[in-house]
């Protein structure tokens, strides 16, 4: 992909002063608030083509080169956006340039883009020994208090993700506060494919670390698709304390 240079958009620091995975916030060229880049989707030009055109194309790890263009909506909002011009008009003005193809599916791309971050980096996690998976061994490490995030895949039994949040809360010294794991917005289909492993179901992370780098783009794809934030993290891993996660 390529992008046009320009200035990046935002401040360098978050509202409290502290920087985040890079120091800077991004603006939504939507609806123009400002928030950490790890909480915004990046929109990236592809190649001009044979008639000069770029392509909107999504940047899932804001990773292309050159400056992108920042969007902090649902799929809902993106695709309304899209119908009514507004779309169009922001990323003009974002990329000085009318000579834009914004694809009609850019929702679904997006969506598409999200998913396949999460599940690339859940793999990275596997492959570097990371992650533990089997409903068996997760209830034993948690009890043990060597959990730091819980997952569930969305078509997970209400039974058998309830025994691993209770297993989580009694190793996290959470018991009655209604902590849980997160359930994604994937199936064990998904997670079975992508991991290489029949019927992934729950999925954990010791390492607190790990789990920080999970929660960016799970974070990405929940916002996205109108959900919670990602939350499934102990307080070892940074994120919300095990008492203060919804139940």
């Amino acid at each position: 992909m390529r992008n046009p240079q320009h200035d990046p958009l935002g401040s360098p620091k978050t509202e409290s002063g502290v920087s985040r995975e890079g120091g800077s916030e991004r603006r939504c060229v939507l609806s123009g608030q400002s928030s950490a880049r790890d909480d915004l989707v990046r929109l990236a030009l592809s190649p001009e083509d044979a008639d000069g055109m770029c392509h909107i194309l999504p940047d899932a790890l804001a990773k292309a080169p050159g400056r992108g263009a920042w969007i902090g909506v649902t799929r809902d909002e993106l695709a309304a956006a899209i119908a009514s011009g507004q779309l169009r008009g922001a990323l003009s003005r974002a990329f000085k340039t009318g000579k834009i193809a914004i694809p009609d599916d850019l929702p679904e791309q997006t969506k598409a883009a999200l998913e396949k971050a999460v599940l690339q980096r859940l793999g990275l996690e596997m492959r570097s020994g990371r992650l533990i998976l089997g409903s068996d061994r997760i209830a034993q490490d948690a009890r043990m208090g060597k959990v730091a995030a819980l997952y569930h895949a969305g078509d997970a039994s209400e039974d058998g993700c309830k025994k691993l949040d209770q297993a989580w809360r009694v190793g996290s010294d959470a018991e009655g506060s209604g902590v849980q794991g997160v359930r994604l917005p994937l199936d064990r289909e998904a997670l079975s494919v992508a991991l290489g492993r029949d019927n992934v179901v729950h999925l954990a992370l010791a390492d607190a670390r790990s789990a920080q780098r999970v929660a960016i783009p799970l974070g990405r794809l929940q916002t996205f698709l109108g959900a919670v934030k990602a939350a499934g993290t102990s307080e070892e891993a940074g994120g919300e304390t095990a008492a203060g996660l919804s139940a």
